[in-house]
């Protein structure tokens, strides 16, 4: 589709530059009349309240109007919403109280959407060696509160285990218990290191392939109380070589925001489903994109999703554990919140030349929904900047 340009914007450059940006109109994507031929979830991120009085490195601030209206945007997409995940800052300015909270009223206010949850350890102490019987209590704690609300859950990669742990048997232990109690299957995350540091070295082994065979067999004794397993490795060969030895009717649910487009359509020996943060920021393109692969029209999925690759490859580059600052940039972007204010005070967490090579990716996905408030809010930000 020939997209004319429609607006021009000075943005900076490498080595200092500047340069003349030609920025074109939108794409236009329709929503879907039926759902997918496969489970899309959506990591959703928070919005913060600006006008809070708290000081937002040691509390959370949250906008709860604005953060249900985006749950409300990503459903009408017909996106499940991951709910309280690492999208949403968990660990990184969210803590589990605030959490908690979000799931409830995603829950009660979104009830049209398939809603998962993370539960986790987030609410033991940081820095401090814990035993595994405190881990499994703590896990049990935070199921035990989703359930209590009618949730599903996910269960979270947990720092404390990752600090504690002993031996892969520790793991084991710790995820035998808690799925021999869950009330429903739930979908297990394996968080890389690359998104968090304190999760390395996770299943008791440094390898992802000996880690990965640790997992198999954790999986394969708990099948039936596992819907599916996200892996957040961000390496397309390791996923695909853990699709193919899952357990009968284990899903794979892509986190590899790197590579999603291929692993999502899949292969001869099948496909991934998806649990993505970067569908929080491409939602109108990725739901095209999906219906077109219902639709058995390969062409018009890669027509559509392709140009969005480039973009979340930017948004998760390295310091990958930064990348919510791309996802909340781009909903202030597209008018979904006024202003460009995060818990955590994260987004100072990037760069302005990072921003603006956002902008120019996101306009070449045509994700730029008005372009004229796009261009306004770029041009602000870059003034903060000295721009």
């Amino acid at each position: 589709m020939k997209r004319d340009a429609v607006l021009t914007i000075d943005l900076p450059a490498e080595n200092g530059k500047r340069e003349i940006y030609q920025v074109r109109a939108p794409k236009e994507f329709k929503k879907p009349s039926r759902p997918f031929t496969r489970i899309a979830y959506a990591a959703a991120h928070v919005v913060a309240d600006p006008l809070s009085a708290k000081d937002p490195w040691l509390e959370a601030a949250i906008d709860w109007d604005a953060t249900i209206a985006y749950r409300r945007h990503l459903s009408s997409w017909g996106f499940g919403i991951a709910e309280a995940m690492d999208t949403a800052q968990r660990g990184m300015g969210l803590d589990w109280t605030n959490s908690l909270e979000l799931i409830r009223r995603t829950l009660e206010s979104v009830p049209e959407a398939v809603v998962a949850s993370g539960a986790g350890t987030d609410h033991l102490s940081h820095g401090e060696k814990h035993s595994i019987e405190k881990i499994q209590q703590a896990y049990e704690e935070q199921c035990a509160a989703i359930e209590k609300l009618g949730g599903r859950i996910i269960l979270m990669a947990s720092r404390a285990l990752a600090a504690s742990a002993k031996s892969p048997e520790d793991y084991a232990k710790v995820y035998h218990r808690i799925l021999g109690q869950v009330k429903q299957p739930v979908i297990i995350h394996w968080l890389g290191e690359m998104f968090d540091p304190a999760l390395a070295g996770y299943w008791g082994k440094k390898d992802h392939y000996g880690a990965m065979d640790v997992c198999l067999d954790v999986l394969s004794r708990n099948s039936s109380k596992v819907d599916g397993i996200k892996i957040s490795l961000l390496d397309k060969d390791k996923e695909i070589a853990m699709r193919r030895m899952l357990p009968k009717g284990v899903r794979m649910y892509t986190g590899d925001d790197f590579n999603f487009a291929e692993l999502i359509e899949g292969d001869a020996q099948g496909y991934s489903d998806a649990l993505l943060g970067i569908f929080d920021s491409i939602a109108p393109a990725a739901s095209q994109a999906l219906t077109y692969l219902s639709e058995k029209n390969p062409q018009g999925y890669h027509e559509v999703l392709s140009p969005t690759v480039p973009l979340s490859r930017h948004i998760f580059r390295s310091p990958t554990r930064f990348y919510k600052t791309g996802v909340v940039f781009m909903a202030w972007l597209n008018g979904h919140q006024d202003h460009f204010v995060m818990v955590g005070g994260q987004q100072s967490a990037r760069n302005a030349l990072h921003f603006a090579e956002l902008f120019r990716l996101a306009d070449a996905a045509g994700l730029l929904q008005d372009p004229e408030l796009a261009c306004r809010r770029m041009k602000h930000l870059l003034s903060v900047h000295g721009i």
